[in-house]
């Protein structure tokens, strides 16, 4: 079975390039290259929080938004011949498509695009338990988490753990984790949705996927990359696990120039990624597999 080099790591970081569109593409992260080898590439986003155009005004000025990342996308994925692409939560609230729309134009759009997977952020419970039935089953993309429990709730049985996708002939495994609502979300907006330790649904999950032969692992994590305190984030996930790979993060905004590089409950590499927010950013890792 072929699987991610995890040890003798050589990293090539590429320069950030600025595109006509005005999208900035994180560096690629990649893994040792050599001929003959299967390449994977994985663009990621997090927080877009409803920005479909670039914006107007201030720093960003004509910057970011979801149809600049479309033709992006587009062009990597005619670079590229095994292209996944991930998101990492909280595609709601943000601008005025939002207030009108509730999140399905954002959802129609991304399934154009062509997402593969994504996960769910705090800012999708901000209609309440209702605006996600309305909203997300639209979606031609599946939407993973495996820490809500939503048995009690009219989303029982909405959304699975994971999904596990084939490509070039890899098999990859997609877990979500969410944040704790309580605090983040109002109350009567989340219900009698439970929130399960994150760890401990990502340590069954990635068993789980392992079980069922998958070559890379990846959680689509809305915890926040790192905090000062004691709250959980990507960088105990990382340290907590055993099979993960890869961690695509939300929820902190984070502008990370190249992901990083952390240690596993087991010695062995995990990376961690995130891309700003506002599809100001699309975040790459390239991996070859043997």
């Amino acid at each position: 079975m072929g699987g991610l080099k995890m040890q003798n790591r050589r990293t090539f970081i590429r320069n950030i390039a600025l595109g006509t569109t005005g999208l900035m593409v994180a560096p690629t992260f990649s893994t040792f290259a050599a001929k003959g080898k299967t390449k994977l590439t994985i663009l990621h986003t997090n927080d877009m929080h409803c920005h479909l155009e670039s914006f107007t005004g201030g720093r960003y000025d004509g910057k970011g938004g979801l149809t600049n990342l479309c033709r992006m996308v587009d062009k990597i994925r005619k670079q590229e011949d095994n292209v996944l692409l991930l998101d990492a939560g909280d595609m709601f609230q943000g601008t005025p498509y939002f207030n009108f729309y509730k999140g399905e134009l954002m959802i129609k759009l991304m399934s154009e695009v062509g997402y593969d997977a994504g996960t769910i952020g705090n800012h999708e419970f901000d209609n309440g338990l209702e605006g996600i039935a309305n909203v997300l089953p639209k979606a031609k993309f599946p939407i993973v988490n495996a820490n809500y429990d939503f048995s009690e709730t009219i989303l029982k049985d909405t959304f699975k753990p994971y999904t596990i996708v084939n490509k070039a002939g890899l098999k990859v495994g997609i877990y979500g984790i969410g944040i704790e609502l309580h605090g983040l979300v109002a109350p009567t907006n989340y219900g009698k949705t439970h929130f399960e330790n994150p760890v401990s649904a990502a340590l069954d999950i990635e068993a789980e996927l392992k079980e069922e032969g998958c070559d890379l692992i990846i959680c689509l994590s809305h915890l926040g990359h790192k905090y000062k305190g004691d709250d959980i984030s990507d960088y105990t996930l990382a340290g907590a696990t055993k099979n993960t790979d890869l961690i695509i993060g939300g929820h902190t905004h984070t502008f990370l120039k190249e992901p990083v590089a952390l240690s596993n409950k087991e010695g062995k590499q995990v990376l961690v990624g995130q891309a700003g927010w506002g599809a100001l950013m699309l975040g790459r890792i390239d991996l070859w597999f043997d």
